[in-house]
């Protein structure tokens, strides 16, 4: 697979708001025809798989392989970089494909309702559930249920969700009759869930049931050769007329992509849009390139609020010290706001929020005091 590892495990045991349900034809063709950048590409459900380098190709390959079965399958990897891409092509392979595909985020979800959206509830369940209502679970009977950022979901979820990936009939919310389903589980997250094991925040036993089948997604800096062949599809997309010059692809290719193909996607459209040639140079990008190598993170280098570096080979050197420090800094400079703090550190607030009561009132206030 050359530079790019793309990795199959098998374990002992074998900014979206809305919900998604789709269904998809059998796939005629035995094999994904996969090209660099083509005026048809092949879709999954709707998402067009521009792919050159050997790293994904060898994926989408593993995808095809492991569709056939039952098992789960966990897809980790940055944010950005084509986990649902690969989750669709496991539906898409599947012997389900002519099945629903329900796709929700765990992070979109507000708390409260959690319960309610993935399991279903009666009338008269609580206040305003005027009609009953099946929930994801129902409504993927047969299917497949993409849980996406499925490491936001709090402890009660989790035991909640192992019971029903373990076979175990449920309860809608309210409900007195208890409801069976068959669903094929594709989840997958930009966290590092076995580091969350370790630190009793995300059960080990679901992660264990979720990863059946783990693959990893490898950001886009670590697939050079899909950057031109994607950058030129969103530009068709936006405007088939334009076209870029040499310096503007030597200025993308240089490019680090820490928002990895959703932040490609974004300059692409903004350099269409504000471009006033039909070629787009390298000034047109807003883009600094080539970039340095990132040893400086944005958020690392925030002026500090009370909080002083750390000198090297301090304690606080440690990956819990450096990420508590980043986003306290990060914290301070938006003035408190939470959500603004959240965007600039590429986490959600839910999140944010989190690890903000695991460092307690008085850090949070002093790293916004003036």
């Amino acid at each position: 697979m050359g530079a790019v590892v793309s990795e199959l495990f098998l374990s002992d045991l074998s900014e979206r708001s809305s919900t998604e349900v789709l269904c998809c034809a059998p796939p005629k063709e035995p094999n994904c025809e996969i090209v660099s950048l083509s005026p048809q590409p092949k879709t999954f459900l709707g998402m067009p798989a521009v792919i050159s380098s050997p790293g994904m190709r060898q994926l989408i390959e593993l995808a095809e392989r492991i569709a056939q079965s039952n098992a789960a399958v966990l897809i980790t990897g940055e944010s950005g970089s084509g986990k649902e891409l690969i989750a669709r092509a496991v539906h898409h392979y599947s012997l389900r494909c002519s099945k629903p595909w329900v796709d929700v985020s765990c992070a979109a979800l507000p708390e409260h309702l959690v319960e309610s959206e993935l399991f279903g509830y009666e009338k008269g369940a609580f206040s305003g559930a005027d009609t009953p209502k099946p929930g994801l679970f129902e409504l993927a009977h047969r299917g497949t249920l993409f849980l996406d950022e499925v490491g936001e979901l709090e402890p009660r979820m989790q035991v909640k969700l192992l019971r029903v990936l373990d076979g175990v009939a449920y309860y809608r919310l309210g409900g007195t009759r208890k409801v069976t389903v068959d669903v094929r589980i594709v989840a997958a997250t930009n966290q590092d869930l076995e580091r969350m094991v370790e630190t009793s925040s995300f059960r080990g036993d679901l992660y264990h049931r979720l990863g059946q089948i783990c693959l990893r997604v490898p950001p886009l800096r670590e697939r050079l050769e899909d950057i031109v062949p994607l950058a030129e599809h969103f530009l068709k997309q936006t405007n088939s007329r334009l076209s870029f010059s040499g310096e503007a692809l030597q200025i993308l290719q240089g490019h680090r992509w820490p928002g990895n193909v959703r932040e490609l996607r974004n300059v692409v459209t903004k350099a269409a849009v504000l471009s006033r040639e039909l070629v787009i140079g390298g000034d047109d990008l807003l883009l600094a390139a080539p970039r340095a190598p990132a040893a400086a993170i944005p958020v690392m280098t925030v002026p500090s609020a009370g909080f002083p570096a750390s000198a090297p080979g301090g304690s606080s050197q440690n990956l819990d010290g450096m990420e508590r420090t980043a986003i306290l800094r990060v914290l301070a400079q938006t003035n408190g706001h939470q959500q603004k703090a959240a965007e600039l550190l590429g986490i959600s607030r839910r999140t944010l929020s989190r690890k903000l009561k695991l460092y307690g009132r008085e850090a949070v206030r002093q790293s916004y005091a003036s």
